[in-house]
């Protein structure tokens, strides 16, 4: 089976056929010299932002479509230019906007669909292990190196933790890497392996 794919011209994509408009109709001949004169151009800056062609074609139709419908702009006698562009441009980041709202949905969908997945009774128990290990470890340590380990691992940022363990908050961060490496030594000595 034979497949004909052949680019749309704009003068075919034309509002209506100049023969066929009524001689008084300006705003349609305005529109499609717009049409004719930026059309490419517009198809082609939206399709850089987008990355689809097609979907770039839609939308610069799209834009002409808004403008058709808008005889006080036509009338107007400003320079539709600059409408055009930004409106393009802002249909072309609505639709980017749009694409990773979709995108972020389906990948939280799909994180759903594998995180519902019971694990195995000894994914269960080598974690259960872990955390007991873990757990042995911090017991040991200093308890302001273990809790600002166990605070940082619950997602507070150094303001927080100077807040919470009354400490300046310029020394966080060389608190926190002496606890982290200290919790390491003491998790290798015991365990034999790494963290």
């Amino acid at each position: 089976m034979d497949v004909v794919l052949r680019v749309v011209q704009p003068e075919e994509m034309a509002l209506e056929p100049a023969a066929a408009r009524p001689a008084g109709n300006r705003a349609a001949a305005r529109v499609e010299a717009l049409f004719r004169e930026h059309y490419g151009r517009i198809v082609s800056m939206l399709a850089r932002l987008t990355g689809d062609r097609a979907h770039s074609e839609e939308i610069a139709s799209d834009v002409f479509h808004k403008l058709s419908q808008r005889p006080s702009l036509l009338d107007s006698g400003d320079d539709l230019a600059a409408w055009i562009y930004r409106v393009a441009t802002n249909a072309g980041l609505d639709a980017l906007r749009m694409n990773s709202r979709r995108r972020q949905r389906e990948e939280a969908a799909a994180l759903d669909v594998m995180g519902s997945a019971q694990p195995s009774a000894l994914e269960q128990l080598l974690s259960a292990e872990r955390a007991a290990r873990v757990r042995t470890v911090l017991a040991v340590l200093k308890p302001r190196d273990a809790q600002l380990l166990l605070l940082r691992s619950s997602g507070l940022a150094y303001r927080e933790l100077a807040a919470a363990l009354g400490i300046e908050a310029g020394s966080v961060g060389t608190l926190l890497a002496r606890a982290e490496a200290e919790f390491e030594r003491r998790y290798r000595a015991r365990y034999g392996e790494s963290v």
